[in-house]
């Protein structure tokens, strides 16, 4: 999961600077972006991150799953600086560092179980959620530079964070009929089709990390906090204080790295100027 989502964040974000920057909420932006060859090969990547998310909130608290999801900025930024010569501040590298630090701590703290279900009071939240998502996105998409690519990418996280608590008593579906009548699938559905396009008007106005630490930072405590009180998302007794700590720490990382928002796309646009585009890899060859 960590590296799919790591693969796709580097190939959206490409394809995301490729495509004229928009301004409004305007949901055609997705099938611009579909238009883009590299956009669908992370798209692919996405939803190949998606299922092994998905799969692993059958038995594993959001708080890790969520937090896990936070290490592909860790892999997106090395392929950065492998693929498109991306450049990263030492302060940046050591944040990563903290980042994986803090996984490492949440994978030992937590303990498998099997998800409570929630009531209609939670369908009803999570229907809420999705309509007050959509209307902050609208005035969002009207930021321009580092704070639009901060805030859309928040607002990403949350609608991704709610389809991860949707998704986490879904998973315990016991039939493929039960799977499909769940009015749970529908939502996680519509909240991960709104982050994907958050995400998308995120990442063309600054850089993929301020974005995607920032939909990271956004996702992780309100997932985290639910699954605690309703989910029945456990931690190892005995081992509060770690999980206390690598979640501190996985926080704190994704937060500082949206300070790091310089706009690293435009030496791919660049370079998509001069050759056609073949992928993100060959045109990284291609611009040197």
């Amino acid at each position: 999961m960590i590296v799919a989502y790591g693969f796709a964040n580097l190939l959206q974000s490409v394809a995301a600077a490729r495509t004229t920057v928009h301004h409004t909420f305007d949901p055609g932006l997705l099938l611009r972006l579909a238009s883009h060859r590299t956009y669908l090969v992370g798209l692919l990547c996405q939803v190949t991150g998606f299922v092994f998310a998905f799969l692993a909130r059958r038995d594993l608290p959001l708080f890790l799953v969520q937090a896990s999801v936070a290490a592909g900025l860790g892999v997106t930024a090395l392929l950065g600086v492998l693929v498109l010569k991306w450049r990263l501040p030492a302060a940046e590298i050591a944040l990563l560092g903290l980042l994986f630090g803090g996984i490492t701590a949440l994978v030992l703290a937590a303990q498998p179980a099997p998800s409570r279900q929630l009531g209609t009071a939670g369908l009803i939240g999570l229907a809420g959620a999705l309509g007050l998502i959509a209307v902050l996105g609208f005035f969002a998409a009207r930021l321009h530079g580092a704070p639009g690519s901060v805030a859309l990418g928040s607002l990403a996280g949350m609608a991704f964070s709610a389809a991860a608590v949707a998704a986490r008593p879904l998973a315990s579906a016991d039939t493929a009929e039960a799977f499909v009548r769940d009015p749970l699938l529908y939502l996680l559905v519509a909240h991960s089709v709104v982050g994907q396009l958050l995400l998308g008007l995120a990442m063309q106005r600054g850089s993929t990390t301020a974005a995607v630490a920032a939909m990271d930072a956004a996702g992780a405590v309100p997932a985290a906090i639910i699954g605690l009180l309703l989910l029945n998302d456990r931690i190892w007794p005995g081992r509060e204080w770690l999980a206390g700590i690598g979640f501190l720490a996985t926080l704190v990382s994704v937060v500082g790295l949206t300070r790091y928002a310089e706009p690293q796309h435009h030496h791919a646009v660049a370079r998509d100027r001069e050759r056609p585009m073949i992928g993100a890899g060959a045109a990284a060859e291609s611009g040197r």
